[in-house]
C-alpha cells in the first residue's frame, strides 16, 4: 500500500474541517487548537497522522496553518 505524502495528509485533514494550527518554536514543532474539530477531521488525525513517527508527523504539522499566520 502506498503511503500518503505529508502534503496529502495535511490537505485532507484540513478539507475534513481540521482546525489545528502549527506552533513552531526553534526546533520544537507542535499543534494547538482553540476550535472544536469536526468528528471526521479528528478521526482522520487519530487514524492517519497521530500514528506517524516523529519525523513524518513533524512534516505534516509544518504544512498546517501557523499560529503566526492567524
Amino acid at each position: 500500500m502506498e503511503q500518503a505524502t505529508a502534503v496529502e495528509l495535511a490537505r485532507e485533514y484540513l478539507r475534513l474541517g481540521g482546525h489545528r494550527l502549527s506552533k513552531i518554536d526553534d526546533d520544537h514543532v507542535a499543534t494547538r487548537t482553540w476550535e472544536h474539530e469536526t468528528p471526521e477531521a479528528e478521526a482522520y488525525w487519530n487514524a492517519n497522522i497521530e500514528p506517524l513517527d516523529e519525523r513524518h508527523k513533524r512534516e505534516v504539522i509544518t504544512l498546517l496553518p501557523s499560529i503566526n499566520q492567524v
